[in-house]
């Protein structure tokens, strides 16, 4: 056996079968053993482009050297701390900075607070747990494509099917799901536009005056979803819908944030203040750390002061290495000013992806996007998705250096999520070779 077909095969011995999926000849996957920049290598030395981030959280780059150092320079020092019991500085002054990029500069009257959490899933936990103790009222709307994560709590949010099915048994079911409003392409766009909006804003309407609704949970714009990216008017649309109806609105950014989309965060496109809003992924930019930040006046309202024995709490919360990581890649991402970046090269990746030229008859392709997020949709001449041709590009990609996901309930969207600090001429090569394998494979 070589290398990888070792790990491989002790991966299919020794990991749960719904882990890692193995192609049985051997396409699939890679196995990574070094990263730097938007450099991926294997372990057999070849070197890859990654459009993916790693699920978005390399934003200012793999193993950042700053980045790193911070890790371990923390490590060095303090390894471990008490989550809710003794506190270390590096903490405190996250907490402070993630105020200050949130709602302190959304609002200057307002601080956030923060709850700290390891994964991206938790984060949304938590502010389901504020709106609970807020509001007294156990449902919340979420939207048709919403991906929360996997935990029990977040699956009564998360739509599709395939997460939800095996445990429905055991779910409590608070969530309601309404449509999730797309926006609308070519000739007629503010009209469609306003259909789409109108149609929502009926459907949760009708879900508050049948249910007892505590809060709208929402991502700016669905990521596993498939990039869906929604009409500029759908967030100002759900904050007065919470307002009127005494509801919180909490922003599942754990995607969308630090920079992703040309904002530092999704909702700034808008100018739509939330609740609470959810981060993780690029916060850190490779360990696991994630936050719900929410109002100050919220938190205080909602969570009782401790008295020594925290209702929510953790082993690692607000662990010192991820917290020393943090401040280090948020410092980068200011440095280099990566959201104004990524919405310039998203501007110009549109329009390549856009002016791609496919086979009549074989393959249909849309693009949708903001910033470094970017979906290419393809479908079948009759409008089915055109899954297979879709996981079949990204294969003969990955064998050709290039690094992409799918994304979508049927797979048939190719996703570009890149480092933040992606070269224009990088951009494009990848484009090109989408291109090339689109157009010559079928």
């Amino acid at each position: 056996m070589s290398n990888t077909q070792t790990i491989l095969q002790w991966l299919h011995d020794y990991e749960s079968p719904n882990v890692t999926f193995i192609e049985p000849d051997g396409s699939w996957p890679i196995v990574w053993e070094r990263a730097q920049g938007v450099q991926v290598w294997d372990n057999a030395g070849k070197k890859y482009l990654d459009l993916t981030a790693a699920f978005g959280v390399a934003a200012a780059g793999h193993a950042n050297p700053r980045v790193v150092k911070a890790g371990q320079a923390q490590m060095g020092t303090l390894l471990h701390a008490m989550g809710d019991v003794h506190p270390h500085a590096r903490k405190a002054d996250l907490a402070r900075e993630l105020s200050g990029l949130t709602f302190e500069r959304w609002a200057g009257r307002h601080r956030g607070k923060v709850i700290f959490s390891n994964s991206g899933f938790e984060a949304v936990e938590s502010a389901l747990k504020t709106a609970m103790l807020a509001t007294c009222r156990q449902g919340i709307i979420a939207f048709a494509g919403a991906y929360h994560g996997l935990g029990y709590g977040v699956l009564n949010a998360t739509h599709r099917e395939h997460f939800r099915a095996p445990f429905r048994s055991q779910l409590r079911e608070f969530g309601h799901f309404v449509p999730f409003p797309l926006a609308a392409e070519g000739s007629g766009k503010m009209t469609r536009n306003a259909e789409t909006l109108a149609q929502t804003e009926t459907a949760i309407r009708n879900i508050f005056q049948r249910e007892k609704i505590g809060a709208i949970l929402v991502e700016p714009i669905q990521a596993r979803g498939g990039t869906n990216v929604p009409p500029a008017g759908f967030l100002p649309l759900l904050r007065q819908l919470c307002d009127e109806h005494g509801a919180l609105l909490i922003l599942d950014e754990i995607y969308t944030g630090f920079g992703r989309t040309g904002k530092w965060f999704a909702c700034e496109h808008s100018k739509v203040v939330p609740d609470l809003i959810c981060l993780g992924k690029a916060l850190t930019g490779g360990f696991p750390l994630s936050a719900c930040i929410g109002r100050a006046d919220l938190m205080d309202a909602a969570w009782p002061v401790t008295t020594g024995e925290a209702i929510h709490t953790s082993t690692f919360l607000g662990h010192p290495v991820g917290c020393a990581m943090a401040l280090a890649q948020i410092r980068e991402i200011k440095k280099f000013k990566l959201p104004d970046r990524a919405a310039k090269l998203g501007e110009s990746l549109l329009k390549q992806l856009a002016a791609m030229r496919l086979p009549q008859g074989k393959v249909r392709h849309t693009v949708r996007g903001k910033g470094l997020m970017v979906g290419v949709e393809l479908t079948l001449p009759e409008g089915t998705p055109a899954t297979q041709i879709a996981l079949d590009a990204i294969k003969t990609l990955l064998h050709r250096g290039y690094i992409f996901l799918p994304e979508g309930e049927h797979g048939n969207i190719i996703s570009f999520t890149p480092p933040l600090t992606i070269s224009p001429t990088q951009l494009t090569r990848a484009v090109k070779a989408l291109a090339t394998v689109l157009a010559t494979t079928w």
